[in-house]
């Protein structure tokens, strides 16, 4: 076996391991109790579109895909952080009218 022949291998078996995990967080999204389970979901969602992302440049040998993934992590840092002050602020007007 090659180094390439295996590196193929285990590109199609971390897709489908994130391809299960996707299928998880998506139910998790759905069935979410709380805000912060879906948000938390949400996260999880955009961290697995990276690494699907980068495991399809990796298959492709076409690297102008990590610079998508570059850009798809900041955005998903960034309405993380937004959400995560929403659920702050909701908080703090819940308990302020207690």
């Amino acid at each position: 076996m090659s180094g390439a022949l295996i590196l193929t291998w285990a590109c199609w078996f971390g897709l489908a391991c994130l391809t299960l995990a996707l299928l998880l967080s998506i139910v998790r999204l759905i069935r979410g109790p709380t805000l912060p389970d879906r948000i938390l979901a949400l996260d999880l969602i955009t961290t697995l579109a990276l690494g699907f992302i980068v495991l399809v440049a990796i298959l492709t040998r076409l690297y102008l895909y990590l610079d998508i993934a570059i850009g798809l992590g900041l955005v998903g840092f960034l309405s993380t952080v937004a959400l995560a002050r929403y659920v702050l602020k909701r908080a703090e007007q819940r308990g302020g009218e207690q």
